[in-house]
């Protein structure tokens, strides 16, 4: 099981659609830094196959005043949160 981090926009960037393109069943994504305008609602960048398994830092998406633009399967985490992640998954990889 891997955890993968995106960190880049999907706008600029193809870290995303690398990311989604390897990630297994059991994998999920934690978006992260720019990463998080891929969680907005009504914008398709492919997360939809990894429902339910996207993960979004709170500080992050505050700090690009996105929180009323989230799609709705993305689940907001806190930095605490994310650390357990980490220690869930057997292996954490980036994506930048």
């Amino acid at each position: 099981m891997i955890l993968h981090t995106v960190n880049k926009s999907p706008l600029r960037e193809s870290s995303l659609g690398s990311c989604l393109q390897f990630m297994a069943q059991a994998d999920a994504i934690v978006l992260l830094e720019d990463g998080v305008y891929a969680a907005i609602k009504n914008v398709d960048f492919g997360l939809g196959a990894a429902s339910g398994r996207v993960y979004a830092l709170e500080s992050d998406i505050k700090a690009r005043g996105l929180d009323a633009r989230l799609r709705d399967d993305i689940k907001v985490i806190g930095y605490e949160d994310f650390v357990t992640l980490c220690t869930e998954y057997d292996v954490v990889k980036s994506w930048s």
